[in-house]
Order: structure tokens, then C-alpha cells, then sequence
């Protein structure tokens, strides 16, 4: 009889499915582990094939940690989801599904090779977390402009990708143009990319490939510098940008801007009086380099976290070894307990049978103690932790707080007097040479008009200054909080899941035992 898993209906991915896909696969190596292949935990499977199940929705593979190649080919699935915990993969093959979307794909950062063929997919996107990516595959889809493939050069691993069978074909041959955009190429549509094509490039693509190379290096480096800044939370701080931003899409102060010449008067002398350039440059300084202490403290923990566990990884071993050593004997029985089928005698049976079970649970007690002793130290690394952290939290916000007032001076109605006399000298009479609208004409000949304009321009650029606060302050915040929250959850699943193999290990054990009496 097949053992092949047939489902007439679509489904979705459930314990079942998975259970059946990981016996069918079941490698004999196991067995010197595991006498059942229902044993198997699902953070020890490797590969997976779930190609021709009909699944409709990818779920339930959060246990999967230590998966490599998934295999989900040929059937009904619409949407890319549910891999967020599969860290390790390095293949995935979606083709011939119904997905019409390249996206959840956030947390594969190891994929290698990505196989999309035979879906409906309009556009590549939102692939850039994949950096190890060497062979894509998207052959018969929907994607209809050739220009959306120089997507794919930001990955410089690639050697090899598939786009036979969709729209753009109609342009001609693009191998040529593949060709000039992706010198390191070295298989296109399943065959060579041989020299002859990629010599017969014309010398305006080649000089447009260097153009769009430099200009990529340049964008790289621009969002790489936003990054660095947003993750210092003084994006913009930089410079004048704050100044500009203050002037944008202030409908208070366009009357103002009209007549040629107020411009220019109203940032020489609002933006020099009220805002010192110099205060800005200052917090963005400090930020960045507060921001560089908080990123050696938080490298300096998850080094001391990777360092206990290790170490406790190594004690634990060095116990399963020991225990090991002491009840197999020197031949090749599987069984940890193989002197029990030699014992004829019932009394002498019984004792032995006790004294293996006191091995066994002092060996669960000494796994446990460890276990708890390396729970004990991680809290108290993550409390030390979370004092230094908020510490350069609290510290970074009150240098923020401390700088900001000297933004908010109230001392500006004289300042705001002076340009409203530049303005009115200035404005009225190149208002009239451009020939501007009667109210504005007007307003440049009223001196209170100006003042009100400046004082309300004035109150709508304190407020995005105290926005601008608030957001820094607030962001670093919940930074710290998110933070602190992930590195406690991933501990307590850390925790959960030793526990949880502890257990298993020592019921396998029993298990055995028992089979022996």
C-alpha cells in the first residue's frame, strides 16, 4: 500500500500534515536516537517536502528551527507566510502555486535559493533582506516591464535566475540586456550566459551600467547614513533640515513668501535668532555617539548570553556522556540499559531495574539544576542589563530636554519687530513691481498684519520643534522597551524548550527501559 498523503480538499498546514511529511522522510540516522520516528522533535528536521498536498495556507512551522529546504511546490497556496522562525533555511520552492504577491520573506535572511516559477506575480519586490541569494527562479509569471528585474542587482551573489515565460518577453531579446546589467551572471533561463552575448553589448548600456552602479553605491549609502541616523533617533537633526522643515507647508506664513526678496529676509533672520544651527548639529553629534554606546552595551550582553548558554550547552553534554559511559557497555547495543536482557534472576532484576531508574532521575534532576542555575544568571545579566540601558536611555533624553528650551526662547518679539520693518520696506515695494494680488499688496503695507503672520509662522514652528521632542524622546523609549521585551521572550522560549527536550530525553529513556523488562 502507498504511503503517499493524499488530501482531496485544500487545507492548511496542520500538526498532522507535518507529523505524516517528517515520517516519510524519516532518515535511518535517527534511529540511534529515536526508536520511533514520532519521537523526532520538529527543531531537528532539516528538510522538508510538502509539494502535492494541496495546502492552502503555509502555518505551523514555528518548531522548524532548524530547517534548511522546504519544499512546498505544486500546491494551492496564495499568500507567502509563516516562515518568520525558519532562520536556517537556505531552499525554498514555492512554484506552481497561486501566490500573486513576493513578500513574507523578512526573516529568511539565509536563503539561497528561491524558486517562484508558475505563479502570478506582477511585480519582484521586497526582497532585500536576502543578501545570500545565488539562484532565483520566477520563470512564468505576470511580470510586464523588463526595467523591474534591475531589482534583482542589488544581489551580488547571484548566479543564476529564471524569467522565461512572462510579459516583457514581447521586448525583444533581453538577454542582451540582462547581459549588460548583470556582468556577474552566469546562467540565465537554465542555460549558459555565454561571452559572445555578453560582448555584444552596445556602449551606451555599458555606460548607463556604470552610471546606474554609481548611482546605486550612492543610494546604498545614503539609506545606510538614514538608518545609522533614524537608529540614532536624530534623523534630520543634521544640518538645516530641521530649519527647512519649519518653513514647509506653513499655509500661516505663504502670504508672506510672495513677494520676491521676504524669503530669504525671513530665514536670515528668524532662522539665525531663533534657532541656532549649532544646537542641532550638537544633539545629532550626541546622539550618534550615544547611539554607539548603546549598540557596544547591547553587543556586550548577547556576547555574555551566547557565553552562558554555551557553557551550560557544554555541561549538559559532558552529563549525557558521562551517563552514557556508565550504563552501555562496551559493544554496539543501542539500548542504555542492554545488561537488563542478560538478567535471569528476578530479585537481582528488580534491583537493577531501581537502581537505572535513580540514574535516570538523578540525571533529570542534574539537567534541571543546570537548566535553572543558567535561568537564575540570565535574569540577573537581563536586570543588569535593563538598569545600563535605561540609564543611557534616561540619559540621551535629558540631554535631549535640556537642549530643546534654547529652541523655544520667548524673547522674540523685538527680532520679530525688525524683520517686519526689513519686510515691510522690502516686501511692498517688490510687491508692487511683481504685480502680486491686492491682499497681498495689503499686507505688506499693514505693520500689525506682519507681525500677526510672523507671531502665528512663529507658533506653528515651536510646535513641530516640540513634536520633533517628543518624538525623540518617545522613539528611544519604546526602543528600549521592544528591546528588553524580545530579549526576555526569547529566553523564556529558550527555557521553555530545554525543558521541554529534558523531558523528552528522559521519557525516551524510560521508554526503553520498559521495553526491556
Amino acid at each position: 500500500m502507498s504511503s503517499e498523503y493524499i488530501i482531496s480538499e485544500p487545507t492548511s498546514m496542520d500538526k498532522e500534515i507535518l507529523q505524516h511529511a517528517v515520517q516519510e522522510q524519516f532518515k535511518p540516522d535517527h534511529i540511534l536516537r529515536f526508536p520511533d520516528a514520532s519521537q523526532i522533535h520538529f527543531n531537528e528536521v532539516e528538510k522538508l517536502r510538502l509539494e502535492y498536498k494541496n495546502i492552502l495556507r503555509i502555518d505551523h512551522l514555528w518548531d522548524f528551527s532548524s530547517l534548511s529546504k522546504l519544499e512546498l511546490n505544486n500546491n494551492a497556496i496564495e499568500k507567502i507566510q509563516g516562515l518568520d522562525h525558519l532562520i536556517n533555511l537556505t531552499w525554498l520552492n514555492l512554484s506552481f502555486n497561486k501566490i500573486e504577491k513576493i513578500e513574507g520573506l523578512e526573516c529568511v535572511q539565509k536563503l539561497e535559493v528561491l524558486n517562484l516559477s508558475n505563479n502570478k506575480i506582477s511585480v519582484i519586490e521586497n526582497m532585500d533582506t536576502l543578501e545570500n541569494l545565488t539562484h532565483f527562479f520566477i520563470s512564468n509569471n505576470l511580470i510586464g516591464q523588463l526595467d523591474n528585474v534591475l531589482y534583482l542587482r542589488k544581489f551580488k551573489n547571484l548566479a543564476a535566475f529564471n524569467l522565461f515565460g512572462n510579459p516583457f518577453l514581447n521586448e525583444g531579446d533581453y538577454r542582451f540586456f540582462i547581459a549588460a546589467y548583470f556582468p556577474k551572471l552566469m546562467f540565465l533561463d537554465s542555460r549558459i550566459l555565454d561571452q559572445k552575448t555578453v560582448s555584444a553589448n552596445p556602449i551606451y548600456i555599458l555606460l548607463e551600467e556604470l552610471g546606474l552602479h554609481q548611482a546605486d553605491e550612492a543610494r546604498q549609502r545614503h539609506e545606510a547614513e538614514l538608518k545609522l541616523h533614524r537608529d540614532a533617533f536624530v534623523e534630520f537633526l543634521n544640518g538645516s533640515s530641521l530649519f527647512r522643515t519649519m518653513f514647509k507647508d506653513d499655509p500661516k506664513a505663504q502670504t508672506l513668501h510672495c513677494a520676491p526678496g521676504v524669503d530669504s529676509l525671513i530665514q536670515r533672520y528668524l532662522l539665525s535668532s531663533w534657532f541656532p544651527a549649532c544646537l542641532c548639529t550638537q544633539l545629532f553629534e550626541r546622539g550618534l555617539a550615544e547611539h554607539k554606546r548603546r549598540e557596544t552595551e547591547v553587543k556586550s550582553f548577547f556576547s555574555c548570553q551566547e557565553k552562558a548558554v554555551t557553557d551550560c550547552q557544554e555541561k549538559a553534554s559532558q552529563m549525557l556522556a558521562k551517563f552514557n559511559h556508565e550504563h552501555k557497555e562496551a559493544s554496539r547495543e543501542q539500548s542504555p540499559f542492554p545488561c537488563l536482557q542478560q538478567l535471569s534472576d528476578p530479585e537481582v532484576r528488580k534491583v537493577k531495574i531501581d537502581h537505572c531508574n535513580d540514574e535516570i532521575n538523578r540525571l533529570c534532576k542534574n539537567l534541571m539544576t543546570l537548566e535553572f542555575q543558567l535561568v537564575s544568571e540570565m535574569e540577573e545579566k537581563i536586570k543588569t542589563f535593563e538598569s545600563r540601558i535605561s540609564d543611557m536611555v534616561k540619559h540621551f533624553s535629558e540631554i535631549a530636554q535640556g537642549i530643546y528650551p534654547f529652541f523655544l526662547q520667548e524673547n522674540n518679539r523685538t527680532k520679530m519687530q525688525i524683520v517686519a520693518a526689513k519686510i515691510l520696506q522690502t516686501g511692498a515695494r517688490d510687491a508692487r513691481k511683481e504685480d502680486l494680488p491686492d491682499d497681498v499688496i495689503m499686507l505688506f503695507e499693514d505693520r500689525d498684519a506682519v507681525i500677526d503672520a510672523l507671531a502665528t509662522a512663529h507658533d506653528n514652528h515651536l510646535l513641530k520643534i516640540n513634536d520633533r521632542e517628543t518624538q525623540l524622546t518617545t522613539g528611544i523609549s519604546a526602543w528600549k522597551e521592544a528591546l528588553i521585551k524580545g530579549i526576555r521572550d526569547e529566553e523564556l522560549k529558550r527555557n521553555r524548550m530545554n525543558i521541554s527536550d529534558i523531558h523528552r530525553y528522559v521519557d525516551n529513556l524510560r521508554e526503553q527501559q520498559e521495553e526491556l523488562i
